[in-house]
């Protein structure tokens, strides 16, 4: 029996709340009808989802697994109903996404001399969303820098680049030819995804450069990163024995439809 995405969405209502009368709040139902779609579910599947008891809801194995699979479901149905009202609304239009210092024009420019009937465009993605944007349809592929969650993508290793020291314009090693990784003990790194207990996390490139340049710590950015920002405050100094940063081309891995497929050629040979 095919799914139905209506009780997938009741579903993680409920596995995400752990608590039927909140889920159905959440959803402007009301309780008896989420628990009779819950129960529906759980027979389309053949299988036991929550434990009930007097302590409350927790779930079963299955539906453990049902939840880690749901958010990829819903995101490929959101996407395809997304894909098809922007294509009822005119020319086929391709979305790709890149990172800061990922130049993309000479691929977009190849692309679009080989399909003029198609509206290419292109959309920065950030190291927060750039899995997210491209299976829930808003990119139809993009240029992304590690760390990457995997799970539902295709990856096409492009390049790596070289990866610099971003310092504060007065800082000691500042005007430095080359520095190696031991040149940079003691100093207070800057992360996207770990700030500390009373920081902000970092979001953009931008948001590094403010943090850089106000004495916060320093970080290492890729080398056209530098090449694309410059900054009096800000200084840049290549690292050589940093670990490159690697870019790859993603789309998701069910998708994988002409267009795609022809970008990705493009950019194959111009990575």
């Amino acid at each position: 029996m095919d799914l139905d995405l209506r009780k997938i969405r009741y579903f993680v209502a409920v596995a995400e709340l752990l608590h039927f009368g909140r889920a159905a709040e959440r959803l402007h139902i009301a309780q008896p009808v989420l628990s009779r779609q819950i129960r529906a579910l759980e027979k389309d599947l053949d299988a036991l989802l929550f434990e009930r008891d007097s302590r409350g809801v927790t779930l079963t194995a299955a539906g453990s697994q049902l939840l880690d699979d749901a958010s990829q479901l819903l995101a490929t149905a959101d996407a395809t109903r997304r894909r098809v009202r922007r294509a009822a609304g005119g020319p086929r239009r391709l979305v790709v996404g890149f990172r800061a210092g990922v130049v993309v024009t000479h691929a977009l420019r190849a692309f679009g001399a080989a399909h003029p009937d198609v509206d290419v465009q292109a959309r920065r993605v950030e190291w927060d969303d750039q899995e997210q944007l491209i299976l829930d349809g808003t990119v139809d592929l993009a240029y992304l820098r590690r760390p990457i969650q995997e799970r539902g993508l295709a990856l096409l290793p492009l390049f790596d680049e070289a990866r610099v020291a971003m310092l504060p314009a007065a800082h000691r090693l500042a005007g430095k030819e080359e520095l190696v990784l031991a040149d940079l003990e003691g100093e207070t790194w800057l992360r996207y995804s770990d700030p500390g207990p009373d920081e902000l996390p970092i979001r953009t490139i931008e948001e590094k450069f403010e943090r850089v340049a106000g004495g916060a710590g320093i970080t290492l950015v890729p080398e056209s990163v530098a090449e694309q920002y410059s900054r009096p405050d800000i200084t840049y100094v290549p690292v050589t024995d940093a670990p490159p940063d690697q870019v790859f081309l993603a789309w998701e891995r069910n998708r994988r439809t002409p267009l795609i497929a022809a970008f990705a050629e493009v950019a194959g040979v111009r990575g």
